[in-house]
């Protein structure tokens, strides 16, 4: 009987150490990390655009966890799939910053899924860092915008299509998906072209839902808008997997570049890898970035993704590797943090905002990007890129360096005061 109570108090203590040393062990790998979040719709009418986006920002965390990690420490990822569904963008932020306790996020794409997560990480003084081009007309402390504001590509774009090189286009068509990133571009697009002379009935506005995939009828009055005997082009804010039957209706229709122009914002290298690409030649899109730029950098971006897509076994890149615009925005923005946080010697959001300012890095895109001291964006340059046959861009146009982003409007001016607009400086 006294064998039996002394094993089972062995074994009760062997438990309650090996329980001990268990707990011990958690707590010291959860030290030796830190953790970030990656926030893409994988699934959805987005997943489309930003599945890929998830894969390479864990190419870049690799790639610093190699390196020997940040402040001796290594990157651990949590990524979560909010599913194009934009309140579930906040759901998922929440549970990032609160559950899983992350240093910093990286993602969204729509603007919508941005101004649904935007209050989460203001409320809770949390990092996300934003890789698309957007409309401007924001500034969060706790942002870091690394793609564009509409003077590094919207309107650079519609300058070239109304200069001679770009056809001098006199009628324009604003065609988006319904939401606040084209109709917001658009509003800023519209008081440019009438600041240079456009009339009213010389714009055709139109908008879609997500996942809209019928354009038969849309560009049938594309064509008869364009038949008025003025040159026509088409600035196109589609997002999503609604490229694929917009680009393919184009092709149908018989509307070539040479009759009217159409040029693109959120329509890269990825959205153009489910599309016969032969009859869009000539088409354009605005961006700060192309795989096709020649440079030692890029090659080695282009070079080093190709290789993890392989080794990773990445659907579509592992044959095909492809980057764009806002894969490199977030490789760019990946690395700046890391560079911050050691700058900082911590992971403290304010800390880190502070030693974001004024932080530089080599682009793959052939220049040293800089983050602005004060608007939490990038200086880009801007490309304007055609369609190849085989679903490249060839650069025709693209300003002499880096710009410096104004995220403002004249909304701004028109509302100064008013809660929730920031001020300009």
């Amino acid at each position: 009987m006294q064998q039996r109570q002394n094993s089972r108090r062995f074994t009760l203590k062997a438990l309650t150490v090996a329980t001990a040393l268990g707990a011990f062990g958690l707590t010291a790998h959860a030290a030796d990390t830190i953790k970030v979040g990656v926030l893409h719709s994988l699934s959805g009418t987005m997943a489309i655009s930003e599945t890929v986006l998830k894969d390479v920002a864990l190419m870049a965390i690799d790639e610093i966890n190699a390196k020997g990690g940040v402040l001796g420490k290594k990157l651990e990822p949590v990524v979560v799939d909010p599913a194009s569904n934009w309140p579930l963008f906040a759901e998922k932020a929440k549970q990032l910053i609160d559950q899983d306790k992350v240093a910093a996020v990286f993602g969204c794409w729509t603007s919508v899924s941005r101004k649904s997560v935007l209050p989460v990480f203001e409320e809770k003084n949390s990092l996300l860092f934003y890789p698309v081009q957007y409309e401007g007309e924001e500034l969060s402390k706790n942002v870091f915008y690394t793609g564009a504001a509409p003077n590094q590509q919207a309107i650079p774009a519609v300058e070239y299509l109304m200069s001679k090189d770009g056809g001098s286009a006199k009628r324009w068509v604003l065609l988006g998906t319904d939401y606040v990133y084209p109709r917001t571009t658009n509003k800023i697009l519209r008081a440019f072209l009438k600041s240079k002379g456009v009339k009213d009935e010389d714009i055709m506005e139109e908008y879609t839902p997500f996942g809209h995939s019928d354009y038969q009828t849309i560009i049938a009055n594309i064509k008869k808008f364009a038949s008025a005997g003025k040159k026509t082009a088409v600035v196109s804010t589609i997002n999503g997997d609604s490229n694929v039957p917009f680009y393919k209706e184009l092709g149908n229709a018989g509307l070539s570049a040479k009759d009217v122009p159409v040029v693109a914002f959120s329509v890269g290298e990825e959205e153009l890898r489910g599309v016969d690409t032969k009859p869009l030649v000539g088409h354009l899109a605005a961006w700060n970035y192309f795989m096709s730029i020649k440079n030692p950098a890029n090659a080695e971006f282009v070079k080093k993704w190709s290789a993890y897509a392989k080794a990773k076994n990445i659907a579509g890149h592992k044959d095909k590797p492809l980057t764009n615009d806002p894969m490199e925005a977030t490789y760019i923005g990946i690395n700046m943090w890391a560079q911050a946080v050691e700058k900082a010697k911590s992971t403290d959001t304010d800390k880190v905002i502070a030693a974001m300012a004024g932080q530089t890095f080599k682009a793959p895109g052939g220049f040293t990007s800089t983050m602005d001291k004060e608007n939490h964006h990038l200086h880009k340059p801007v490309f304007i890129g055609e369609v190849k046959a085989d679903g490249q861009f060839n650069v025709v146009w693209k300003t002499p360096g880096p710009v410096v982003a104004d995220p403002w409007s004249d909304y701004i001016a028109e509302n100064k005061g008013k809660k929730n607009v920031p001020e300009k400086k």
